[in-house]
């Protein structure tokens, strides 16, 4: 970095203005920057329908943008006026009022027309080279501090930016020109990320086929890809027979925990064979308060199974976190006997055989939980031999180290995004 860039930065962390550079209503920005009213920019678009079946409904998401509606939302949610839904084309932006304070606005980047909630607000740029640009800038640090800024209503939970306010904003930003270069360079980083997600999403499916391929399939003894020296019918075993330890965690209310002693583990950090490890919220209970409630302590290899959603039935080996451990009462602990593999079984909780099963047995109300009984009767396929098992388990640990490592370097990736957008999107860094 340039050192009048980092200058120029260091002047504004402490308050200075920069020369060349102004106050304004969204901060510091170049002085050239001119205000300019969102209505000369946008067009706003308004066309109903109640065609579910020409335009598929689709929802509008913080994380993904507009993408197919997803079955965690309820259809009486998406409707108004008359249970007419928006037509959104392509090219198109949906606006949430209520969240676009968090970023809940998006373009639709598909190339046919759909529907979303009747509640959104739809509109598109006047130019096209906007469009780039606009992806960007409208979820932007800036504008999303200056939409918390203008936020209205009277509780937390109702505060919105109504589109009338949006469509109005008069606020500075670069010229056209400026515009499109920007866009050009953070499109050069959008097609890394997405070169990179698509690499490891061509893992994730290889991973997929395999599970299916290299365990034997309902009322088989065979899979259908098997490494060759191994030939032997497989065997069926109920999961608790495999373990030397089958039993739930603790219920340790938020009274029981402390700053720090013996890391607590929770649902959250169960993933799909891996473990999440959640940085802001690591919880922890004291030496005095594990020996008062007599907890049952985990370990390193240990498997952790989550018997609530997303999704019941979801495991992982425990990792080695550099302190005692031991997790929540929801948390099935598994620690299995020396003839089997961990590595293999939280293979084999990942396979979609595995989750049928549990999500038939899923009871509960809301919020639907498999019981620690019912997980113990589920059947596991299980080679005959402990070599076959650990090289199946090596097999796919080697395949989630490569996902492991390919999403650290799409982490690696959208943060330096970030930062070029921080950099460009203020005009720290020009484009002229």
């Amino acid at each position: 970095m340039k050192p009048e860039i980092k200058q120029r930065i260091e002047q504004i962390k402490n308050g200075e203005v920069p020369e060349g550079y102004k106050k304004t209503k969204i901060g510091i920005t170049p002085i050239d920057w001119h205000n300019t009213c969102f209505a000369e920019l946008f067009v706003t678009k308004s066309e109903y329908t109640e065609d579910l079946e020409k335009y598929p409904l689709y929802s509008l998401t913080i994380e993904d943008g507009v993408t197919p509606k997803s079955e965690r939302y309820e259809r009486s949610h998406l409707v108004k006026k008359e249970n007419a839904y928006k037509v959104v084309e392509p090219n198109d932006f949906a606006y949430n009022p209520m969240n676009v304070r968090f970023g809940a606005v998006a373009r639709h980047k598909g190339k046919t027309s759909v529907c979303v909630s009747g509640y959104y607000d739809v509109f598109t740029t006047k130019e096209k080279t906007d469009l780039k640009f606009m992806d960007d800038f409208l979820v932007s640090n800036i504008m999303i501090t200056y939409y918390n800024k203008v936020s209205t209503g009277s509780l937390v939970e109702k505060q919105r930016v109504h589109y009338s306010e949006f469509i109005n904003f008069n606020i500075p930003i670069p010229s056209k020109i400026e515009r499109q270069k920007i866009a050009e360079i953070l499109s050069v980083q959008d097609k890394i990320i997405e070169l990179q997600q698509k690499m490891i999403d061509g893992y994730k499916r290889l991973k997929k086929g395999m599970l299916q391929k290299m365990f034997p399939k309902n009322g088989e003894n065979i899979p259908e890809i098997r490494f060759p020296e191994f030939t032997a019918p497989w065997e069926q075993r109920k999961l608790e027979s495999l373990c030397e330890v089958f039993t739930d965690g603790d219920w340790i209310e938020a009274k029981d925990q402390s700053d720090s002693g013996i890391r607590l583990v929770q649902t959250g950090n169960v993933g799909t064979s891996e473990y999440l490890d959640k940085e802001n919220n690591r919880k922890w209970i004291s030496e005095d308060t594990f020996e008062r409630l007599h907890c049952e302590e985990i370990y390193e290899g240990d498997i952790l199974i989550s018997r609530l959603p997303e999704p019941a039935g979801r495991a992982c080996i425990m990792p080695a976190l550099g302190t005692r451990m031991i997790t929540a009462v929801d948390c099935t602990i598994v620690r299995i006997s020396v003839e089997y593999d961990n590595k293999y079984l939280v293979q084999y909780l990942s396979t979609p055989m595995y989750f049928n099963v549990v999500n038939s047995f899923l009871g509960g109300g809301t919020r639907q939980r498999i019981s620690r009984g019912n997980l113990s009767g589920i059947h596991i396929p299980i080679p005959p031999t402990l070599a076959e098992q650990k090289k199946i388990g090596e097999y796919f640990e080697g395949i989630d180290n490569l996902i492991t490592l390919h999403q650290r370097k799409l982490d690696e990736y959208k943060t330096y995004k970030k930062s070029l957008m921080q950099l460009l999107l203020t005009g720290i860094v020009r484009c002229k």
